[in-house]
């Protein structure tokens, strides 16, 4: 008996060995500086786990305590906090509407810190969303680099692929956008010599003809109708160019652009002198969530390609009936940037009708390298918009869209070096404030971060896995063959 408890003892204390827990921490009088920054952010219960690195020289070892305000606790220990985790969701569900406490302490240059604890903050409100659908691209400028459509499984670190164009080479995998976050109808453009508008509903894809002789340019930037009935798109003559001044890289222009609305079962295209003005460009079309207003850009087209900085766009409004299939016969301006000599762009309204979150910028509308812009949201019942100084950076915080019970957004941000758009997550209060965004988890993030040369671009999310055959696809893409659309002129 005595040698089974010493052998017992002995493999305790080795366990513990291997664990290299602290001892003698001393106590340090600041927080951590960890990787990402998750200090006081908040939470949906069903996100992956925050694992993190601390920065600092001389640091080996990291051993991070979370305990919850309503119980349970949870522990890692190693080169960064990595977490379990099935663990970390029980934590998270039993503290819903709670907080965790976070005790960090470092092993460096062989003694054991341990520093002022933190707090994460777990919201009452879940996701509600399997995860996000992405494209990730090299921040390439003229040819088409590698990039891919992409999901993530926000309940872990899982990330498969929905398309590359590894498989359709020399071919740009452009907007894509499910219905409501719902994939059963989804749609992305394919720009180049194979160029296609996809539109995929309930599993049956079709490549519509990349554009019409009477509209002018291509199918690019889509949004469904709640009925799934009617997708809106702009049609888009895009260029890009260089800048030659400090801290400006590219910009994309429109040569021109209309918008109009798609019928996928008659494959008819929906069009309005309204929505297709001679001097005017129109962009970026929207619906409302009650069905009845359809949301876009409109700026003053300028035929001097060196007037770029003088495109600024507002943002509009025209009625729509979904049962005729008609629009309205007048367009209201509904928020005036021109008037602040700033321009809106990618208008997105929350899924319960309340606000529609924009990124403005000094002139234009593709935003993602543009460093100044950030994020608005505009009050749909009081009409008042304000910047989100509670989410906004220093550096291009663009594009976005909201989760299904309009409780959380997604958005890219280069904030994090200034080179590479990342996805930050961030929920709102009754009162539209938004909390402290967090960026996407990864299992290793400083290693997945340093290592990656790609940036993550139009993320939205996804309330289940979308349903692709990308080997397919690429067949039908490379075989040309394509659906033709007719115009319906209002």
């Amino acid at each position: 008996m005595r040698k089974v408890l010493l052998i017992g003892l002995v493999g305790l204390l080795g366990l513990a060995g291997c664990r290299q827990e602290p001892a003698d921490a001393v106590l340090v009088k600041q927080q951590p500086a960890i990787y990402p920054d998750y200090i006081g952010v908040t939470v949906p219960v069903d996100i992956a786990p925050l694992n993190f690195n601390v920065i600092g020289e001389g640091i080996d070892r990291v051993d991070a305590q979370v305990t919850g305000s309503k119980g349970g606790e949870l522990h890692a220990n190693g080169e960064y906090a990595d977490f379990d985790i099935d663990e970390w969701h029980a934590l998270t569900e039993q503290n819903k509407g709670g907080e965790l406490k976070v005790t960090v302490c470092v092993r460096k240059d062989g003694k054991w810190l341990q520093y002022q604890d933190f707090k994460i903050f777990v919201s009452p409100y879940a996701l509600e969303e399997w995860g996000v659908t992405y494209r990730r691209i090299a921040p390439g400028y003229e040819v088409y680099s590698h990039m891919g459509l992409y999901q993530r499984d926000l309940s872990n670190f899982d990330e498969t692929t929905i398309f590359d164009n590894r498989r359709v080479p020399a071919q740009c995998l452009n907007c894509h956008m499910s219905n409501r976050t719902d994939p059963g109808r989804f749609v992305f453009h394919v720009r180049g010599k194979h160029g296609a508008t996809m539109i995929q509903t309930d599993g049956k894809r079709e490549w519509l003809k990349a554009s019409n002789d009477l509209l002018g340019g291509s199918m690019v930037y889509p949004y469904w109708h709640p009925s799934g009935q009617y997708c809106a798109f702009s049609t888009n003559q895009t260029r890009q160019g260089f800048h030659v001044v400090q801290n400006e890289r590219i910009e994309v222009k429109d040569l021109s652009s209309d918008v109009f609305v798609y019928v996928p079962t008659t494959h008819e295209i929906l069009t309005d002198t309204l929505l297709q003005t001679k001097d005017w460009m129109e962009n970026s079309p929207v619906f409302s969530p009650d069905r009845k207003t359809l949301y876009y850009i409109t700026s003053k087209q300028h035929s001097d390609q060196t007037q770029y900085k003088d495109e600024k766009y507002n943002l509009c409004k025209i009625a729509f009936d979904p049962g005729k299939g008609t629009f309205g016969d007048h367009v209201d301006t509904l928020f005036n940037a021109v008037a602040m000599g700033k321009s809106v762009t990618w208008p997105r309204p929350s899924y319960d009708g309340k606000y529609i979150l924009f990124t403005l910028i000094d002139y234009g509308y593709f935003s993602i390298w543009h460093e100044e812009s950030e994020q608005w949201l505009l009050d749909l019942k009081t009409g008042d918009a304000r910047p989100l100084k509670e989410i906004n950076s220093p550096r291009a915080d663009s594009y976005h869209n909201w989760n299904v019970n309009s409780r959380w957004i997604v958005f890219t941000s280069r904030r994090d070096d200034g080179l590479y758009s990342r996805l930050y997550f961030a929920s709102v209060d009754d009162k539209g404030k938004f909390t402290k965004p967090f960026m996407l988890p990864q299992r290793h993030p400083k290693k997945y971060y340093d290592e990656s040369v790609y940036s993550f671009n139009t993320p939205d999310f996804t309330k289940r896995k979308v349903d692709f055959d990308d080997r397919a696809a690429a067949s039908e893409v490379m075989s040309d063959r394509r659906v033709e659309t007719k115009v319906r002129q209002q």
